[in-house]
């Protein structure tokens, strides 16, 4: 259990998105037990122990999709359930068992970046990091290669190398790119930018002035603008894109009619066709009979 605390300790320190499963309830002869934790990794890729061939497979699918909606859920897997909120998955797996699994998507924080060492720009940063955000600020240098889809980036420079700062904003894949200046700056920055090639898409990625109208004058406003701006479009999804996860292909067994991933071991190829299964029982009563499983 140590080990499964340390890696998720690991990924929480670099920001990478994974989900916790866990299992909550167990009937009959199943091998995972209550209190078994894994951790489901965005390619996939499993750190602990969940259960056998069967469920394993099954949650990963399940925390995969928890990963891109960021909602947890609550699974049965082995026996119908008609409570609202609960995903109810059926498994033909030989020891008849069922359990119930939790999956918890755990999302990385916000990731801000601000350009600039403007008053604004460190009470921004200052705010932001109570808020448990993960923070950085980019001097003159501008160093923006670690900046990717999901970071919020705000250029307040205000007046110091601004255009090159808002130059190199728009050339990362940043969600949000914000600049703290007055509309008639903020105009004379987005005509600038046109002159040196910036199209349409990359003027409307602009949020120029930065920050809700609040009426801000004080540098401390105009951070509390700013950060309300980012919290509100966060809660709206528009500066959170989906995580990116490894989604495998998948069948249904045609016995059980499990949705089982294609790079099982179990398959069956009849009259030209593959067939795939979630355990070798499934897999030998096809064999035996394929005429009663096919459509």
């Amino acid at each position: 259990m140590t080990e499964l605390f340390d890696a998720i300790a690991a990924l929480r320190r670099a920001g990478k998105p994974f989900a916790l499963a866990t299992v909550v309830w167990r009937r009959g002869a199943t091998s995972g037990k209550p209190g078994a934790r894994a951790i489901i990794s965005t390619d996939g890729t499993v750190t602990g122990w969940l259960g056998g061939a069967c469920a394993q497979p099954t949650v990963v699918r399940e925390a995969l999709a928890a990963l891109q909606d960021g909602a947890p859920r609550l699974l049965i897997l082995g026996e119908p359930d008609n409570r609202p909120g609960v995903t109810s998955v059926p498994m033909a797996c030989d020891s008849e068992g069922s359990m119930e699994v939790f999956v918890e998507p755990v999302l990385p924080p916000p990731d801000l970046w601000v350009i600039g060492a403007s008053p604004a720009a460190v009470h921004l940063t200052e705010l932001a990091g109570v808020l448990g955000w993960r923070t950085h600020t980019v001097d003159v240098h501008l160093d923006l290669t670690e900046v990717d889809r999901r970071s919020l980036l705000v250029v307040a420079t205000q007046g110091h190398y601004d255009e090159a700062a808002l130059d190199a904003a728009l050339v990362t894949p940043a969600a949000y790119v914000g600049v703290v200046a007055s509309r008639k700056r903020a105009a004379g920055l987005t005509e600038w930018l046109r002159e040196q090639g910036h199209d349409d898409d990359a003027m409307a990625r602009i949020h120029a002035p930065a920050g809700l109208d609040l009426g801000a004058t004080s540098h401390e406003e105009i951070a509390v603008a700013i950060l309300a701006e980012l919290v509100a479009l966060r809660a709206a999804g528009a500066a959170s894109p989906p995580v990116e996860v490894a989604v495998p292909d998948t069948a249904v067994d045609p016995v059980c009619g499990m949705t089982v991933d294609v790079a099982t071991t179990h398959r069956f190829e009849s009259e030209g066709e593959m067939f795939y299964f979630c355990s070798a029982g499934c897999q030998r009563a096809f064999e035996r009979s394929p005429a009663p499983h096919l459509p």
